[in-house]
């Protein structure tokens, strides 16, 4: 299994362009609170007051491998997607027309963002390469939050130093690239 570093290194590759950043952090989490939603109206099964719904197994599944990369941003994934669920199931217990209508629609809305931000970098995204890119799509977002606000420095250099090993040709030019 890959590590965290190279995880994060790897799709920072497909990811140098802030405007293309800024787009994921409106686009992805639009994708997994969609995704949530639409999986959280069938329940498989309820152990006493819990509902087993599709949404819960993959997000329990995520949080196991997100932690399993990294135990610090694997716990706060499993905090935000503890809060998609919640999101995402009260709007799954609404009407089959909202349920619908909004998880079809951020789904929607969350890629034409991403593609929109893939315009601006001006390569495909990174999931066309290595599908394990829809998973890591989210905890990129989460560490480029947690980069920004200053914490994970070691955990930063280290991802920015095997992005320069994988990509000789980055750039480090004020405004063209992020400093995940």
């Amino acid at each position: 299994m890959k590590t965290i570093t190279e995880q994060l290194a790897q799709y920072a590759c497909y990811h140098r362009d802030r405007r293309n950043i800024v787009t994921h952090l409106v686009g992805i989490p639009l994708i997994v609170i969609a995704i949530v939603t639409l999986l959280s109206r069938p329940t498989l099964f309820a152990i006493g007051p819990v509902s087993v719904t599709p949404a819960l197994l993959v997000s329990l599944a995520a949080v196991a491998y997100y932690i399993r990369l990294d135990g610090k941003l694997g716990a706060l994934m499993a905090i935000l997607l503890g809060a998609c669920l919640w999101v995402g199931l009260n709007i799954a217990q609404s009407s089959t027309a909202i349920w619908l209508s909004w998880g079809i629609g951020m789904f929607v809305v969350g890629w034409v963002w991403q593609f929109v931000g893939h315009y601006f970098e001006g390569r495909k995204p990174a999931f066309v390469d290595d599908l394990v890119g829809l998973v890591i799509g989210p905890l990129f977002v989460v560490a480029e939050v947690v980069f920004m606000l200053g914490l994970r420095s070691s955990l930063r250099h280290r991802v920015e130093d095997r992005v320069a090993e994988m990509m000789p040709e980055v750039q480090h030019a004020k405004g063209n690239t992020v400093e995940s």
